[in-house]
Formats: structure tokens, C-alpha cells, sequence
């Protein structure tokens, strides 16, 4: 398993405010980033993603919205990068998903 993450640490970004939040044993939620990508039109899709995360944090817990940026697997978005993905062309973003 070590091994694996070490493998995976080029490929993984985990915010500072997540990673501290893990570090500390505090609440964490995963939010998938689809809302912001494919969910609905900018700005909407800005605000509501926004709203859910200060929603979150106002109940004592840690927002980990992730996504794939670059090439590098996200987990906690900074405000600009949800702006920015919420403002790409839906047609140019991979939606990532198993099923």
C-alpha cells in the first residue's frame, strides 16, 4: 500500500486545508467537481458549488471538492480553480468516471 501512494504522490494534490483537516482527525466530505463541469450553466454552477462548500464548513466540516486538473488529481479546490472550471466549455472537459 506504501508503495502505492508513493507511486501516486506526482499525480495528487490534497490542499492544505484538506491535508490539515486529515492530519487533525477532523470531518472531511468528498464533492464530486461534475456539478461545476457538467451540472449547469456558469455562473450557477459557480455559486452553487461554492454555496454547498460554505454550507459544509458552516457544520464544522472540511470540503474536499475533487478534480482532475492537468493531468493531477485534486482534492480540495482552491476558489479560483472552481471559477475556472466552472467557467471552461463543458464540450472540452473529460467527464471521469467507473461504472
Amino acid at each position: 500500500m506504501l508503495m502505492m501512494a508513493t507511486q501516486l504522490k506526482p499525480y495528487l494534490k490534497v490542499s492544505t486545508e484538506v491535508r490539515s483537516a486529515l492530519d487533525r482527525n477532523l470531518p472531511v466530505v468528498a464533492l464530486e467537481s461534475t456539478i461545476i463541469t457538467h451540472g449547469m450553466p456558469y455562473p450557477e454552477n459557480y455559486k452553487t458549488a461554492k454555496s454547498v462548500e460554505d454550507v459544509i464548513r458552516s457544520s464544522g466540516v472540511v470540503p474536499a471538492t475533487i478534480a482532475i486538473i492537468d493531468g493531477i488529481i485534486h482534492v480540495g479546490l482552491s476558489d479560483a480553480e472552481i471559477l475556472s472550471l466552472s467557467q471552461m466549455d463543458n464540450k472540452q472537459i473529460y467527464k471521469c468516471t467507473r461504472r
